[in-house]
């Protein structure tokens, strides 16, 4: 039991690679639908989810955090599928969200510039020059989503286990590579790793529920036991106290929350709440 998350460069066929690999192991293929099953359960719009996990942030958006809400709940229903293991999901921001699970092969589809660029025109019935800047747009955006977000670049072939440039590769050859290296390599899932992919599931599901109070926190579990870290703007302490008890109540109310600690921050001081 393993998970593959497929990262590509637009238009490079790794949605294509992703649907054969999953044939051939007998996985779920999760892609774009995923979005659409985000917006339904969290009742917002498709549109916001599509620029919240390709699109670099606007102005306003850095401002209002807007796109944070968007990309917490995405996390959510992801992680909730690739829990169920068996998966082949591929997108941008897939190796982000599953960050530290073991049992996940992380691979990256490059291709050919010139590839891609036909992909383009015949797709959008547009000139060379137009597609040649319609995919420096795409490249540059999705470069900058990973930096905005995570400080990393996601062109970086250290961040993958396995990169694939297909050319004189064929996509029936990347998706029986693989395989093959998923098969043969240490992607098995065992009882720690299925573990850290729960205590990863379960720290989204807290961190999407406090994102619903307007709040932004750095968020860790362990087999029930969940802490909060959140830095407040200096509010009188009577306001904070209140702050933080319906905080615990909105944490104690996700599913798997057995214990619940809070600490936070001010300018200069720190305060632990705790509960059962």
């Amino acid at each position: 039991m393993s998970i593959v998350t497929i990262s590509r460069q637009a238009y490079s066929k790794g949605g294509e690679v992703a649907e054969k690999v999953a044939r051939a192991l007998g996985y779920r293929c999760i892609g774009r639908e995923l979005v659409m099953d985000a917006s339904k359960e969290f009742k917002l719009d498709e549109t916001g989810f599509n620029r919240a996990i390709h699109d670099a942030p606007s102005l306003v958006e850095r401002v209002t955090d807007k796109k944070e809400k968007y990309i917490a709940y995405f996390q959510v229903a992801l992680l909730r599928k690739l829990r169920l293991d068996f998966a082949v999901y591929h997108g941008l921001a897939g190796h982000f969200f599953i960050k530290g699970v073991p049992h996940v092969l992380k691979v990256r589809i490059i291709a050919d510039k010139d590839d891609r660029l036909r992909t383009e025109m015949e797709r959008l019935h547009v000139g060379r020059e137009e597609a040649l800047r319609i995919l420096k747009h795409e490249d540059e955006e999705r470069r900058e989503w990973g930096l905005n977000e995570y400080g990393i670049d996601t062109a970086d072939p250290g961040l993958y286990d396995l990169v694939i440039h297909l050319g004189d590769i064929t996509v029936d050859d990347a998706a029986r590579l693989i395989c093959y290296t998923l098969r043969s390599g240490p992607y098995r899932t065992t009882r720690q790793s299925q573990k850290a992919l729960e205590d990863l599931t379960l720290a989204s599901e807290v961190r999407a529920a406090l994102i619903a109070m307007d709040l932004t926190a750095d968020v860790r579990a362990d087999g029930g036991y969940v802490e909060v870290n959140i830095r407040f703007p200096p509010i009188p302490a009577g306001e904070k106290k209140e702050l933080v008890q319906e905080m615990k109540r909105v944490v104690r109310s996700v599913p798997g929350v057995r214990w619940v600690e809070v600490k936070t921050t001010g300018l200069t001081t720190g305060y632990a709440y705790y509960s059962p």
